[in-house]
């Protein structure tokens, strides 16, 4: 068989990948030995392939073919996240055009709608993947809310529970009121924005001509203040502190207190306290026994039902009765405009927090929540990374994990939404009556005081009265919950499988920086937690995917390039050859698709020389193996010499530049003795060997050229895995996949 004209990727990748499968290529080699797992970073089942997905999985193949080709057992576990919010969200769109709503439905129904959308088109990127050629074992795939990975959630809840590291109390948590439901502060997004401070007169309780000036940038929630701060050394406000203040519009009456927090420097010194509806004051309250008055419901909308139950009146709760946070901003502005309580009002910039999702602006809100005591949690998790068992790589991301690791707040991980882990926790109807109220959708709403009972499994009786009326808990878990277990419950865990004593720890995690915090922190801290030993040994943090101006790829900037259109137009092989040979450590990639249009000319270039070696090798076409008779240097000449010299110069930079993560570095070497030294100069000098009147000259020559052209087969395979394995198929008759090929290494001479 002759090696066509010209390379049609089209044809080839789609033949090989089916092949690998089929074979069983994938799977981890059988018998002990040296082991290399590691897990996908599971992509949410909402997601279609876009560059992050392309790059990530491009460089996680690169190093389950390398090691596999070097006589590693390779598992390279795949799999989907089920993605809470946004999936859900998904869904509830696709009900909205229908005219109908998961409240309409209820919440088994629902559920049922979204398993139906999951199994319809929530795998989409799993089979994008397999375009990308990734060499996942895909007998082991797994999904965060299969049957399995349930169970290992479940499990792990109850062991923090039991282990007093789990707890359910009322907490100022961020809120999206679009979502409805708690969000983790690394949910929220921050962004400067355009503001004003407003600067308010609060008049003294016993002297109304005498008023403390308050600057605030949410003069909304002053109703629900219950003090005024200032700085304990401010001389501006000495023998002030301790006086009573009268709220405007509320009338209500609260302490002018002392507290280092308060910033002299910031407006006017003096800063109103509503411990309901910010985090700062919230722990101001908390030193100082404050009232924490709720204002808004679930929508941002202010409801007075706090105010009534203090026993407060005034015309004012009628006036903003149901009003949305930002028109009730208006409300206030004006109306303290109007009876003289406004002093001035001035620009100012300041970080506005958006749920990450839907971009909605977030409301700190006080709900009963679940929370993770993470301190214990995260002393071990930082001990490790300082102690070296596991490398960040580059080391300077170690400085941004330490930074919030020491920094780390308890983690609220329920959420109010319907697709996910439901919280194994049931309530007594008949026990817990006072703190369980039913709403009009059928869901039941628990107050702060609601005891749980937690278990694996629904209990079939109340542990305290014997009654068979229970319900659990509504809300869901956090999506990074379950995927923090994802590195030992994708191997059976809490069964001790073959697979988890085979191959956890895992080696390597391949992950994007912005994700550090919200899942291989959690990681890392759940694999000391519940398997005793670090997740894996190395995680390597990849840089994003960026236009070739720099900028970030949004569809609204019309700068998105497409990893499925640029596969289809250039192949796959010189797509993943861009990226890796663009992976620079630390370093964005500036993605232009000439790049990829010039290392298309890469591949034909293989290709060609491919070509002009089968062309010349004759009887020689059909040896089986790759290098496995190799030629003695005192047999050729001063050429043939250079060119293994060569040769073994980018095998050894090669294996060290991989081993180090040095993608770009690796590719490069490959890319410069396959072109430059290869085909430019040993290629044009062989010719003159090839028709040499000697015929032993020109047979050393046809049989180096096979000896180096099966090298830089095996070189490239890892980075270019199609049109190598086409090469090696065609060159070689009957010869076993490339993938299975040791790679080569220097002689131990």
């Amino acid at each position: 068989m002759q090696l066509s004209k010209a390379y049609s990727h089209k044809e080839i990748e789609s033949k090989w990948y089916s092949h690998w499968m089929n074979a069983g290529f994938f799977a981890p080699a059988k018998g002990k030995g040296r082991y290399f797992s590691i897990v996908i970073p599971p992509p949410n089942v909402t997601g279609s392939l876009h560059m992050g997905h392309a790059l990530n999985n491009t460089l996680q193949d690169i190093l389950c073919r390398y090691k596999r080709m070097d006589g590693f057992r390779v598992l390279w576990v795949p799999g989907t996240d089920h993605a809470g919010i946004a999936t859900q969200n998904v869904v509830e769109r696709q009900l909205a055009q229908k005219e109908t709503s998961r409240s309409e439905l209820g919440r088994e129904k629902f559920i049922e709608k979204v398993w139906q959308w999951k199994r319809e088109a929530g795998d989409a990127i799993l089979h994008q993947l397999k375009a990308l050629g990734v060499s996942c074992d895909w007998s082991h795939e797994r999904f965060t809310m299969d049957e399995g990975l349930s169970r290992a959630v479940r499990e792990a809840f109850v062991k923090l529970w039991e282990d007093k590291l789990l707890y359910r109390a009322q907490r100022l948590i961020n809120w999206c009121p679009r979502c409805k439901t708690a969000l983790a502060d690394i949910e929220v997004v921050h962004e400067e924005t355009d503001g004003n401070l407003w600067h308010i007169r609060y008049p003294l309780a016993d002297d109304p001509s005498q008023a403390l000036l308050v600057a605030t940038t949410r003069p909304e929630t002053m109703l629900g203040d219950t003090a005024v701060a200032v700085h304990p050394d401010d001389e501006r406000y000495h023998g002030l502190v301790g006086r009573k203040i009268r709220l405007p519009v509320t009338g209500r009456i609260v302490p002018l207190i002392a507290d280092p927090f308060v910033d002299r420097e910031f407006g006017t010194g003096a800063l109103k306290i509503t411990p309901g509806h910010d985090f700062n004051d919230f722990d101001i309250g908390e030193r100082f026994g404050l009232d924490k008055i709720s204002i808004f419901d679930a929508d941002a909308r202010i409801d007075t039902a706090a105010f009534l139950d203090r026993g407060e009146s005034g015309d004012w709760i009628e006036r903003y009765r149901g009003k949305d946070r930002f028109e009730a901003r208006k409300l206030i502005v004006a109306e303290l405009k109007n009876k003289g309580f406004l002093e001035k009002t001035e620009p100012h910039k300041l970080a506005v927090g958006r749920c990450y999702r839907c971009q909605t602006v977030i409301e700190p809100y006080l709900t009963p929540q679940w929370f993770v005591d993470i301190k214990p949690l995260a002393d071990p998790a930082m001990a490790v990374v300082r102690e070296g068992r596991i490398k960040i790589i580059p080391e300077g991301w170690s400085n941004s994990y330490f930074a919030w690791m020491e920094n780390i707040k308890d983690w609220c991980i329920s959420r109010q939404i319907w697709w996910g882990h439901q919280i194994p926790a049931w309530y007594c109807l008949r026990c817990e009556a006072p703190n369980l109220i039913k709403g009009a959708d059928g869901e039941y709403r628990l107050g702060k005081d609601a005891k749980p009972i937690v278990a694996r499994e629904a209990p079939a009786a109340c542990p305290l009265c014997g009654g068979k009326d229970l319900i659990q808990d509504p809300d869901v878990l956090d999506t990074w919950f379950s995927s923090g277990l994802w590195p030992f419950s994708t191997l059976g865990w809490p069964d001790q499988t073959e697979d988890l004593k085979s191959f956890y720890p895992t080696s390597t995690l391949v992950t994007g920086f912005d994700i550090l915090f919200f899942w291989v922190a959690r990681m890392i801290m759940m694999g000391l937690k519940f398997m005793g030993d670090v997740p894996f040994r190395d995680v390597y943090i990849h840089a994003l995917v960026r236009d070739e101006q720099g900028q970030k790829m949004s569809k609204s900037k019309g700068n998105v390039i497409d990893p499925l259109e640029v596969m289809g137009q250039y192949g796959t092989d010189a797509f993943r050859f861009t990226l890796a040979a663009m992976a620079a450590m630390g370093r964005d990639i500036k993605l232009a698709e000439d790049r990829i249009a010039g290392y298309q000319n890469f591949v034909n270039k293989l290709w060609n020389a491919a070509r002009f070696v089968q062309m010349n090798l004759g009887d020689a076409n059909g040896t089986e193996g790759n290098s496995s008779s190799v030629i003695d240097d005192r047999d050729v000449g001063f050429a043939e010499r250079w060119i293994r010299s060569r040769l073994a110069f980018a095998i050894a930079e090669a294996r060290n530049a991989i081993d180090s993560y040095r993608f770009n570095d690796y590719a490069n070497v490959l890319y410069q003795f396959t072109w430059h030294e290869f085909c430019d100069w040993y290629i044009e000098m062989s010719k003159l060997a090839l028709n040499s009147t000697d015929a032993n000259v020109a047979a050393r020559s046809r049989k180096l050229l096979r000896e180096l052209l099966d090298q830089i087969l095996t070189l490239l395979h890892p980075v270019m895995p199609f049109v190598t394995e086409e090469i090696w198929q065609v060159l070689g008759a009957n010869r076993k996949s490339i993938m299975v090929q040791p790679y080569p290494k220097l002689s131990a001479g």
